[in-house]
């Protein structure tokens, strides 16, 4: 099932590296970063640096869970972000939510984040939403209207959720649960990343014919999805 990124010439590399550095001091308030490195279309080189699964249709709903791993920076460069999103392959648009790992101060800073591409991601607060290496994430994407939706994330393990509401004249392209590297850099990361309970529309991923995506690692490496687990609701991206 999986399927080189180069294959298609649309898709959206939609979180950007400003991480941890310009998170609001404000508890509770989301602020919109200043990207140091800008957000991408396509890509340039081979693989690409997004991957999981992906689903092709026009979806109102997409939701999954994960562990946040834990991680070993290798440089400063390092970055990347599971995330659950709606439209972004075939499309110029995403709706998406999820908790990024910034390598830039030399340790793993976790920031949870919205993004309605093509805006600037917006980061909430690390005192309103703090995330730790082995917190439980429920991510959820919900188009509630022809160019509305709305962004739901939780942390399960410090009891805090997030909800926002926003408006996007999007495609409804696509519904996805994937990792990204926008700086094509990703850092160590123990025993990969397992999504559980990914779900479009309410229906298992396996019923809704996903296609599997590798993720490129400068090319040093791949991250790759397994097959869906006997639930139709789980995988798990390994590098190799």
């Amino acid at each position: 099932m999986n399927s080189p990124l180069s294959s298609r010439t649309a898709r959206v590399l939609a979180v950007t590296a400003a991480a941890a550095a310009s998170i609001a001091a404000a508890a509770g308030v989301a602020t919109v970063s200043t990207p140091s490195f800008g957000s991408f279309h396509g890509q340039s080189f081979s693989g690409g640096n997004w991957g999981g699964y992906v689903s092709f249709g026009s979806f109102t709903t997409a939701t999954a869970s994960w562990t946040e791993p834990s991680v070993t920076c290798r440089s400063s460069n390092d970055l990347f972000a599971p995330w659950v999103g709606i439209d972004g392959d075939g499309s110029s648009t995403v709706e998406q939510t999820g908790v990024a790992t910034d390598c830039s101060s030399g340790r793993p800073v976790y920031q949870a984040w919205y993004e309605m591409y093509p805006a600037a991601p917006v980061y909430y607060s690390s005192s309103a939403a703090p995330v730790s290496a082995g917190d439980h994430i429920s991510a959820t994407v919900t188009r509630t209207g022809t160019s509305t939706y709305k962004l739901d994330i939780s942390d399960t393990t410090k009891g805090w959720s997030k909800t926002i509401s926003k408006s996007l004249s999007s495609q409804h392209a696509s519904a996805e649960a994937i990792i990204e590297s926008p700086t094509d850099s990703y850092p160590t990361i123990s025993g990969g990343i397992k999504f559980t309970g990914v779900k479009f529309n309410g229906t298992n991923l396996a019923s809704t014919n996903p296609e599997g995506l590798d993720a490129d690692d400068r090319g040093s490496a791949t991250f790759s999805p397994g097959a869906i687990g006997s639930d139709g609701q789980s995988f798990t991206m390994t590098r190799h």
